[in-house]
């Protein structure tokens, strides 16, 4: 039973770490000597082998590593070819609906809108095709202005900016109310 916890704590170690480990820090995780580990990792190789498991462990110089199989790379190409569907983290759909809604936009009045830095949120935008470049503003360092996509409209439903939602007056009122209640805690802080 020991030996098999070993393997285990190994195993997970290798998968962990993702890139390799040495041999030294293993032995030093599992509290056994480097002759030991050497042996357990080098038994862990021949049951990957006979049992035609999709991983294996290398070996590089004084270290160990967890891979796939050369065999099994073909379904890692077929599954990396394809599509990704896009997933919206909340940032990402609150610097979505301020482009759509105040387009042109630039970075800088989504930042003055949402408070904090955009880049990233933008970066992932434009990356999903639901945001590109529509021109430059006319102003000192040109910045640039940001619209939504044909691929904008598809995905979310709608034949043109017109029929995106009203925005609630009422609730509009409330957005600011909390807003400016945030805005005073943090001047308080």
């Amino acid at each position: 039973m020991e030996i098999r916890r070993l393997e285990g704590a190994i195993e997970a170690l290798l998968f962990a770490m993702g890139n390799s480990v040495e041999l030294g820090a293993i032995a030093k995780a599992i509290g056994h000597d480097t002759e030991t580990t050497r042996k357990i990792i080098r038994n862990m190789m021949l049951k990957y082998k006979e049992e035609d498991r999709g991983i294996q462990i290398i070996e590089l110089e004084n270290a160990f590593q967890m891979c796939t199989k050369e065999e099994y790379y073909d379904y890692l190409v077929k599954l990396a070819l394809q599509p990704k569907k896009a997933v919206l983290s909340d940032v990402m759909l609150e610097t979505l609906s301020i482009i759509a809604y105040k387009q042109p936009v630039t970075k800088l009045e989504i930042e003055k809108i949402r408070g904090v830095k955009c880049d990233h949120a933008v970066n992932k935008l434009i990356e999903y095709n639901l945001v590109h470049e529509v021109g430059r503003l006319d102003a000192p360092g040109r910045p640039i202005l940001l619209g939504t996509t044909e691929e904008f409209l598809r995905n979310f439903g709608v034949q043109g900016l017109d029929e995106l939602p009203e925005i609630d007056p009422v609730q509009m009122e409330d957005f600011k109310a909390e807003a400016e209640e945030e805005v005073q805690l943090q001047l308080n802080v």
